[in-house]
């Protein structure tokens, strides 16, 4: 029987590349000696139904970074944490009530530097067994799945642009549904698509 998950197996073992907030907007000049910030995000499948389902968080509206945005679990690497591996289970455990020992992590993507000085590892990762999401009410407002048809299709994501600190940004989106999926994750998204086209 075949891993539904094969096709993620597939681009998880190919050399990729780092990605950043900043890979539509070349004309950017990034400062030489800045300093980033190590995390890891999520980037869970739950493969007990008809296709594989990928679980995303919509941020609270009251936080103050990233109000209301589309985006993995996840956050910086703690002094205890084993790296953005440990970070991103930790994380995930935290805001979506996610079981560390119900995950498989699979690998992880080149990581991925944004415009807040993070440098984010997307951690990819099998759920074992169904569970229920228990959002963090100070910082979850909701958790949804997406089917990974939608995100392995490079089609379903475009260029979209906005005036950001005087200057014009282009970034990736990926919508779904209601949900505006942009940004880094989007970003993050288009790598595992680009992965799996081969």
């Amino acid at each position: 029987m075949t891993d539904p998950l094969a096709p993620v197996l597939a681009a998880l073992g190919r050399a990729g590349r780092p990605s950043s907030d900043y890979d539509l907007n070349p004309e950017t000049v990034l400062a030489e000696g800045r300093t980033l910030r190590s995390a890891g995000v999520l980037v869970a499948f739950e493969t007990s139904g008809p296709e594989p389902l990928l679980y995303l968080t919509k941020r609270s509206s009251h936080l103050r970074h990233h109000p209301g945005q589309i985006s993995f679990p996840g956050g910086k690497v703690d002094p205890g944490d084993a790296g953005p591996v440990g970070a991103a289970l930790r994380e995930a455990h935290e805001e979506i009530g996610l079981d560390p020992a119900n995950v498989e992590v699979l690998g992880t993507l080149e990581p991925h530097e944004t415009v807040t000085s993070f440098l984010v590892t997307p951690v990819f990762a099998r759920i074992k067994a169904p569970f229920t999401p228990r959002p963090e009410a100070g910082e979850v407002a909701e958790v949804f799945t997406v089917p990974l048809s939608h995100i392995a299709n490079p089609a379903n994501f475009r260029v979209e642009s906005r005036r950001w600190r005087g200057a014009r940004r282009y970034y990736f989106v990926a919508p779904y549904g209601p949900y505006y999926i942009w940004g880094a994750t989007a970003r993050m998204l288009r790598s595992l698509a680009d992965g799996m086209a081969g």
